[in-house]
């Protein structure tokens, strides 16, 4: 059995942070500056990961190799499997010509591109990650954005900046399930905290998104739709957060914004023109379509929404679940001692894989597929053409996800995860700040809240109660500053390349896009936790 070292590089801690973040460097460099592709990059920092491993933690070689396996392994299933489905769901409506009929009926609703990468990209994205999470909305949103006349680059960009509000209480609020299951701390309370990081933030996301996308030009003529469904996605969030807990939070929140846009829509129009660059501009009205018609072809999303949240429900996934096979990971399971600080104690480092093939969101949206299926009665060589579409856009992407998802469980078991949290946690009173980071960062390197939660939320309790602040307010934190990683986590950046259909070669641009926005809006959150901290402590549950 092998023991974690956090401080390999002449027991500094300083020095051994800067070594264990050389894969990071790697990802960094080969996308920001070199502009590789996302899978170069994630294929690099993978190697840079082996050899510190190797050579620096001086880890066994069969733990090692392991490691990266079992990360890759959790790549393909349940994310990729994820994906699939959700690009499949799209296709076949391409294919079948239903998705016309869409663009058509969202077009009837509203013509300007505003209110409908608000309507798809926020409100509609955060009902997807409510109810599936791992990758869905982004797939889903940004194919229909494409789908309905948006650049690849910036359907894909517009969503990962939309998919950050709602990530924390994503897929019926299993990250914040989970941070109260690793820490030991009370839910009710940890949901409570999470949604007073978040609301103040999700208010402004609306308005951030089309500011981004357009200047104060675009924002100034639909700044009532902004802060509508602003209002009504954080105000629903923190109610749902404080007094019914984190499993309907993002489901009631997307709701409320899109009842907003919709009924906004119904009796004001923006008195300005606007187009997104490389966006088609709306030349004319839509054609009208009978009711029937619209039906059918909204039908395989709304059997989506149907499935992903019969899923859902406790006692429907308690059955799903009981076909789950959950494996110890071949020459990994309690392989690996994690020691103090990161833990309160020595303690084996677990490497159970759940293959949960049934309950699985993924198998959710493939059984929306198969009733598409019934509903359409496509052409079989119609079903056969949007299967072959899928697979040749998902090549290359799941490549990435499970490059990146292989160095990231290395990193976990390695130690060097554990370092570079000791580094931030040595921050002393600006932790607060710094610890929503932390979460930002764990979410960057795993493409997952929930995994983020599961890697840093016991170091931020033991930090906190080491630096006399509130653990529950700290642990909260780490999820909060977290949804600020997804955007440009790489296994996100190849879900939106994949589902646009974006060349390769945009993969570094859109990173460099978001990294920006991720760096600011991390920081406001850090500076949120720093106000409930330092000036409101009274304001934050305990």
């Amino acid at each position: 059995m092998w023991q974690q070292h956090y401080t390999p590089v002449a027991g500094s801690l300083g020095l051994s942070a800067l070594v264990a973040a050389l894969p990071l460097f790697t990802l960094l460099y080969l996308l920001g500056a070199k502009r590789k592709a996302a899978w170069v990059a994630g294929l690099w920092g993978l190697a840079a990961a082996t050899l510190v491993s190797l050579g620096v933690y001086q880890m066994p070689a069969v733990l090692t190799f392991a490691a990266i396996a079992y990360g890759a392994a959790f790549g393909l299933f349940p994310i990729c499997w994820i994906i699939f489905w959700a690009i499949f769901l799209y296709r076949l409506s391409v294919e079948t010509g239903q998705f016309e009929v869409v663009k058509d009926s969202i077009g009837g609703l509203t013509q300007d591109r505003r209110l409908q990468a608000l309507l798809i990209a926020f409100a509609f994205g955060a009902f997807v990650e409510g109810a599936a999470g791992f990758g869905a909305p982004v797939a889903v949103a940004a194919a229909m954005l494409t789908g309905l006349g948006f650049s690849p680059f910036y359907s894909a960009g517009i969503c990962l900046l939309a998919n950050t509000a709602p990530v924390a209480f994503g897929s019926i609020g299993i990250p914040v399930i989970t941070l109260a299951g690793i820490t030991g701390l009370p839910l009710a309370q940890l949901s409570a905290a999470v949604g007073r990081i978040c609301a103040p933030v999700s208010v402004f996301v609306p308005s951030y998104l089309v500011m981004v996308m357009g200047g104060w030009r675009a924002l100034r003529g639909v700044l009532p739709a902004t802060i509508a469904c602003g209002v009504a996605f954080a105000g629903s969030q923190f109610y749902a957060s404080n007094y019914l807990g984190p499993e309907l939070t993002d489901i009631l929140g997307s709701l409320a914004a899109i009842g907003s846009c919709v009924l906004l829509t119904l009796i004001w129009k923006p008195k300005d023109h606007f187009v997104f660059d490389g966006a088609e501009a709306v030349t004319k009205l839509p054609p009208h379509h009978p009711l029937g018609e619209v039906i059918k072809a909204w039908a395989p999303y709304g059997l989506l929404v149907v499935c992903v949240l019969l899923w859902g429900r406790p006692e429907i996934k308690v059955f799903l679940n009981s076909f789950t096979v959950i494996l110890d990971w071949p020459g990994l399971h309690n392989q690996i001692l994690q020691a103090p600080p990161v833990t309160t104690k020595v303690l084996p480092y677990a490497a159970k894989y759940t293959l949960n093939w049934l309950s699985a969101a993924g198998t959710a949206c493939l059984v929306s597929c198969l009733l598409s299926m019934l509903v359409l009665q496509p052409p079989v060589a119609k079903v056969a053409l949007a299967f072959r579409t899928t697979c040749s856009q998902l090549g290359k992407p799941v490549l990435t996800v499970s490059s990146v998802l292989g160095l990231a469980f290395l990193m976990n078991y390695s130690g060097a995860t554990g370092t570079l949290g000791l580094a931030f946690s040595a921050t002393g009173a600006a932790f607060p700040f710094f610890s929503a980071l932390l979460g930002w960062l764990g979410v960057f390197l795993t493409g997952s809240d929930t995994s983020a939660n599961a890697l840093f939320g016991n170091l931020q309790v033991v930090t906190a109660n080491r630096l006399g602040l509130n653990p529950i307010l700290m642990a909260a934190s780490n999820s909060s500053g977290g949804v600020m990683g997804k955007m440009i986590s790489l296994q996100s950046i190849a879900v939106a390349a994949a589902a646009t259909g974006m060349p390769l070669s945009d993969e570094s641009r859109l990173f460099r896009f978001t990294l920006r926005h991720s760096i600011f809006l991390a920081s406001v959150i850090g500076l949120v936790v720093l106000f409930y901290a330092y000036v409101m402590p009274g304001w934050a549950p305990r």
